[in-house]
């Protein structure tokens, strides 16, 4: 079931620098939300805080809240791993684990969260997260193959099955084309917008044009300046932002200007 993110007032630091400040923001259910913005702005750091990834460098924290459909992902009672679960995740490159096969490694989240489960029942799980990621046709005759075994995209698109294998409530991914073909990111980006009939997705792009074409609404970050933390700068619907956004900074990168 798809969620709703509520974000107020998130300040994120590592130890005693604030990587990012004052973040509010709401990510509608069942669309995909794009943040852009020039490299060291905190956009991926701020994503990584929507599943508490970050914290897994050390002296990360936050302060403010990230409400799911008014749970706190930041209560003292959360358990970072359930959070992770529910908020699934894919990488810059595809990392599929290279020991594992193909049926393996969508499997291994189930795994990891200690469920146990028929072969029948792992045999539908596998069978189904590979359809949904349009990658079931391509290796349904091989899935004990080593996952590593496949193309990039297919691997990128491997990893997605893992992620949703979990049936999380939101899909995070970071550059999640940026290592792939062109034809492969029209694979993916095709991908996207099937997904998002079922969870809530949240992609961080350097590619103004894929920010265009995938995303509903629009985030972008900048620096005030150096050693400055990253900000939000302005949100809207992608179509408003691309054609007349609010902001002049947000005008100037998108046109090119810098970043």
């Amino acid at each position: 079931m798809a969620k709703s993110i509520d974000v107020t007032d998130l300040n994120i630091y590592y130890g005693d620098f604030l990587a990012v400040q004052d973040v509010n923001i709401t990510i509608p259910a069942r669309a995909v939300t794009a943040f852009i913005g020039p490299s060291g702005c905190g956009k991926s750091t701020f994503l990584r805080s929507l599943n508490r990834m970050h914290e897994v460098i050390r002296g990360a924290y936050v302060d403010g809240k990230v409400l799911v459909d008014g749970e706190d992902l930041y209560a003292q009672e959360m358990d970072p791993v359930n959070v992770r679960r529910k908020i699934g995740m894919v990488f810059q490159r595809p990392n599929p684990f290279p020991t594992m096969s193909i049926a393996e490694n969508v499997l291994a989240g189930q795994r990891l969260n200690s469920k146990r489960m028929k072969k029948s029942e792992a045999d539908d799980v596998v069978e189904q997260s590979l359809r949904r990621a349009g990658l079931w046709a391509e290796v349904k005759e091989r899935l004990d193959r080593p996952g590593s075994s496949l193309s990039g995209g297919q691997q990128q698109r491997l990893c997605i099955a893992r992620a949703i294998a979990v049936e999380p409530e939101v899909l995070l991914m970071d550059e999640p084309c940026s290592a792939l073909d062109p034809i492969s990111t029209s694979v993916i980006e095709d991908l996207i917008h099937e997904l998002k009939n079922d969870y809530t997705i949240v992609i961080v792009t350097h590619n103004m044009q894929q920010a265009a074409r995938v995303s509903d609404q629009t985030a972008f970050f900048n620096l005030a300046g150096v050693g400055q933390p990253g900000r939000l700068v302005e949100l809207g619907p992608t179509e408003k932002m691309f054609a007349n956004p609010d902001d002049p900074a947000t005008e100037a990168y998108i046109q090119g200007r810098f970043g």
